[in-house]
C-alpha cells in the first residue's frame, strides 16, 4: 500500500527498540551519516521477508509523532537496542534509552533537494559543492524536516533539509539529484543606503557654478608719492583690466599739477567757439581777438600761483645772514 508518497508491503519488518548514541559502542564514524546499527535478530527476520535492497527504514517517536528515515551499517548491536548517530536522536527528540519504532521502507529516487546551512561558515569553505557531495556518501536517505551533519576541518556543520521531491523522503543511493541552497539561517543581507529625499523625488538641476575671474598682473598700478612730500593734485584710478585700461586711453588726458593740459583744452575749446561762428565786417578781427585774451589771462594766473607756491617751499641756505665777527 502506498503511506505518504511511500511504497510499504505487505508484509514488512516492524520492531521497538531502545536507541543510545554511536559513542556508547564506539564506533564514531556513523556520527558523519544516517545509517544505524540493529541487533542481528533483526537480520534473520529481514532476511525471511522479500524487501528491496538497500535496506531502509523509517524511524518514529511515537511520544510526538517525530518521523525520519535511515539505512542500516551492521547488525552487532545487543537485543532490544540500536545505536544511531546522536544528531538523528537529536531530530527525533530522543534521550538514551528511549523507545523508537523502527520499519522497513522502500522510497522513491529523490530528483530535487533544498538545502540551508545554519550559519554562514559553511559558505566560507573554499568549495562547499565537493565537501557537500563527499559528506553526501555516507547518507542513503534524506527526509524533509531533519537536520544533517556534515564534518569538514575537525567542524561540524548542520544543515537543514527544507524540501524534498518528489515525496518528503527520498533516496539519494545512485541518483541524479539537483542541489538548491537557501540562504544560511543567520544571514542578514547588507542594509543598503537610504537614498534622500531630493533624489527620490527626481534629479535636482545641477547649480551653475561661476568661475571667478582669475586675478592678472597689471603694471604700473598704486598710488603715487611725490619726492617734495607735497599730496598729489588727483589720484589715479586703479587698473582694473585691460578693457578697462584701453578705454582709458580712448578718454582725454586729466589735467597734471601744472595745470597745462586744462590750459590747452580750454584754448582748443574757445578756438572751436570761434572757428564755428560766421562774422561779417569788422567784427571778425575783433573776434579771433578775443580768443587769445581769455587763453592768455588764464595762462598768467596760472603763472602767478606757481610763483606763490615756490615761494613757499623749503628752500635751503635762505634767511638772514650772520658773522662770527659781530
Amino acid at each position: 500500500m502506498f503511506f505518504d508518497g511511500y511504497h510499504y508491503h505487505g508484509t514488512t519488518f516492524e520492531q521497538s527498540y531502545r536507541c543510545y548514541p554511536a559513542s556508547f559502542i564506539d564506533k564514531p564514524q556513523i556520527e558523519s551519516g544516517d545509517k544505524i546499527i540493529m541487533p542481528p535478530s533483526a537480520l534473520d527476520r529481514l532476511a525471511s521477508l522479500h524487501i528491496d535492497y538497500p535496506m531502509l527504514f523509517e524511524l518514529r517517536n511515537a511520544g510526538i509523532e517525530r518521523v525520519s528515515h535511515c539505512g542500516v551499517l551492521e547488525f552487532i548491536a545487543e537485543e532490544g537496542m540500536i545505536y544511531m548517530p546522536y544528531w538523528m536522536m537529536q531530530n527525533l527528540l530522543l534521550q538514551e534509552g528511549d523507545i523508537v519504532r523502527v520499519r522497513n521502507v522502500t522510497l522513491p529516487k529523490g530528483t530535487y533537494v533544498k538545502l540551508q546551512p545554519h550559519t554562514t561558515d559553511f559558505l566560507d569553505i573554499s568549495n562547499p559543492k565537493a565537501i557537500l557531495e563527499t559528506a553526501l556518501r555516507n547518507y542513503s536517505c534524506l527526509t524533509t524536516g531533519d537536520s544533517i551533519m556534515v564534518p569538514y576541518n575537525n567542524k561540524k556543520y548542520f544543515i537543514d533539509i527544507v524540501e524534498t521531491k518528489p515525496a518528503n523522503g527520498i533516496s539519494i543511493i545512485e541518483t541524479d539529484c539537483e542541489v538548491d541552497f537557501a540562504p544560511p539561517l543567520d544571514y542578514k543581507e547588507p542594509e543598503r543606503p537610504t537614498a534622500p529625499a531630493a533624489a527620490a523625488k527626481g534629479p535636482a538641476k545641477a547649480e551653475e557654478i561661476v568661475p571667478e575671474p582669475e586675478p592678472k598682473f597689471n603694471p604700473f598700478t598704486g598710488s603715487g608719492r611725490r619726492l617734495d612730500g607735497r599730496p598729489l593734485s588727483y589720484e589715479p584710478p586703479p587698473a582694473s583690466s585691460s578693457s578697462s585700461s584701453s578705454s582709458k586711453d580712448k578718454q582725454p588726458a586729466v589735467a597734471n599739477g601744472n595745470g597745462q593740459a586744462s590750459v590747452a583744452s580750454s584754448s582748443e575749446k574757445a578756438a572751436r567757439q570761434a572757428q564755428g561762428k560766421l562774422v561779417f565786417g569788422g567784427n571778425a578781427n575783433r573776434a579771433a581777438k578775443e580768443a587769445p585774451k581769455v587763453g592768455a589771462g588764464k595762462e598768467t594766473k596760472k603763472e602767478e600761483e606757481e610763483k606763490k607756491e615756490e615761494a613757499n617751499k623749503f628752500q635751503a641756505f635762505t634767511g638772514k645772514k650772520y658773522s662770527l665777527r659781530g
